[in-house]
């Protein structure tokens, strides 16, 4: 695949070009992987700047560059394009490259603070039951019909996703559903894609690591509707008191779904327990496998994201009820005594609360919940206190302990949960940093017979990442242990 730089180049906002057209067969951003024929994009990063990597790429042969500054020395025979934002230059002449993929797909983007994974990979299933080929981008993996290609961010980075999207387009496929993460709107990954339509499912405290402030965070996740063409759909939950914010300037169609409030497509919850939900959707009754008042929300939004997309009532209905939950997302797990374990994503404060509000209504008297939680190092404090208050709040005993505290000290993390614990739920609050011994000592020692586990925070992850060290650690097979040995 080779083109023209001035091809690929012909719809960037330019600033200024030094040198001669150069062809072009490859595109990258990291200067490791540039060479002959590749145009590098120096891109301005948090940990380091592509800028200063330029001699370097000068050296190992590639002679045509993306800058926003112009460097000092130039060696004979390099092309040069000047622009405002490499990141969105990179976007669009990926999108050229490739084939301009997504404006022969039906790409719908979901973004949100909870709810995405199970979203997108709900509607993944339920078009392949369908009858149609599609593609799946999520946190947890990517797919192209049944071949699964490991994801290593929420969204792919513009090179590697307009790749992906144009290896789907050449299987065959015809829909696509991916996750939109706000750092992904902000960094301009998305920037230049034809999306058919956009979900917004919720927004709660999260990512103020990146984003530093909540209005920041609301605004990047309205980036996304923003952009979206006049023939696409946009698709909100309008229980959420800032579904609305999101149509605010949007050329979309506007669609809205709920619970509560009015909205042009409903659903009622009739039944909520250990077999599934029992929902009136649109009118009509059926049974799923999900549980939870938040899969309510999910199977909602899916099922309005297929009407809008003209598939017809009556068979979307009927394959809603053969779904099931997403790898890690209120995942059950039955142990000896009766106990059983539920391993879910939950890592903010919002999903927390509806994991545990869940578990409490569908609980038996008699049983008790205990619940495993910790938060992630480098990432929002802030939320951390707040996350220990609720698991305290909902559960009979609490092990706080590591998720992956990356390159913070686990105990200091640990104290800053501990903030949000009260003296009247101090006496049920345990802390073990080891995250194995923690499962192991919920399981072993404070459930007995009929309790329910709940194991949150790390979910379909099965690496624990410490000092900048992934190491081996599933959730699952840690309970899996526990369980042969009760």
């Amino acid at each position: 695949m080779e083109h023209l730089s001035s091809q690929l180049i012909a719809s960037v906002d330019k600033l200024q070009q030094v040198g001669e057209d150069q062809a072009i067969s490859h595109l990258c951003f990291d200067s490791r992987q540039a060479k002959p024929g590749s145009l590098f994009f120096a891109i301005p990063g948090t940990q380091a700047d592509g800028h200063q990597f330029l001699p370097q790429v000068f050296a190992q042969g590639c002679t045509a560059c993306v800058v926003e500054i112009i460097p000092e020395v130039i060696p004979d025979g390099v092309w040069l394009l000047q622009v405002r934002d490499s990141n969105e230059a990179m976007a669009q002449v990926a999108s050229v490259f490739y084939g301009n993929p997504s404006a022969h797909l039906n790409l719908v983007g979901i973004t949100g603070t909870n709810g995405k994974t199970t979203s997108v990979t709900l509607l993944f299933e339920l078009f392949k039951s369908l009858g149609h080929r599609c593609g799946l981008i999520s946190t947890v993996q990517n797919k192209i019909e049944d071949r699964i290609i490991p994801a290593t961010h929420t969204t792919p980075d513009a090179l590697n996703l307009n790749a992906l999207l144009a290896e789907m387009r050449s299987a065959g496929c015809t829909h696509v559903f991916m996750e939109v993460s706000s750092h992904a709107v902000v960094q301009k990954r998305i920037f230049g894609l034809t999306f058919k339509g956009a979900i917004f499912s919720n927004i709660t405290r999260d990512h103020l690591d990146f984003h530093e402030t909540f209005d920041a965070y609301i605004k990047a996740k309205k980036g996304f509707f923003d952009a979206l063409p006049k023939n696409a759909f946009a698709l909100i939950n309008v229980d959420d008191k800032r579904g609305m914010v999101m149509l605010q300037n949007t050329k979309a169609t506007k669609s809205s779904y709920g619970i509560l409030e009015s909205a042009d497509f409903k659903a009622k919850v009739k039944a909520n327990v250990l077999s599934g939900l029992q929902l009136e959707l649109d009118g009509q009754e059926i049974h799923a496998q999900l549980i939870g008042q938040f899969n309510a929300y999910n199977l909602l939004a899916i099922y309005a994201t297929a009407i809008l997309l003209g598939e017809q009532k009556e068979e979307v209905l009927i394959a809603l009820s053969g779904l099931k939950t997403a790898t890690g997302r209120f995942e059950q797990m039955h142990g000896p005594d009766q106990k059983m374990a539920i391993v879910d994503y939950a890592h903010t404060p919002d999903a927390l609360e509806n994991v545990l509000k869940t578990i409490q209504a569908i609980r038996q008297k008699q049983q008790h919940i205990i619940t495993v939680v910790g938060c992630g190092g480098n990432r929002d404090a802030g939320k951390r206190p707040i996350m220990a208050a609720i698991a305290a709040q909902y559960s009979d005993h609490v092990v706080l302990t590591s998720d992956n505290p990356r390159f913070e000290d686990p105990e200091i993390i640990l104290d800053q949960m501990q903030v949000g614990i009260t003296a009247e739920t101090k006496s049920h609050i345990v802390r073990i940093s080891d995250r194995k011994q923690a499962i192991l000592e919920a399981i072993q020692t404070l459930a007995h017979a009929g309790d329910i586990i709940l194991v949150a925070g790390k979910g379909h992850e099965t690496y624990q990442e410490i000092q900048g060290v992934k190491h081996d650690f599933d959730d699952k097979k840690v309970i899996a242990e526990a369980f042969a040995k009760v």
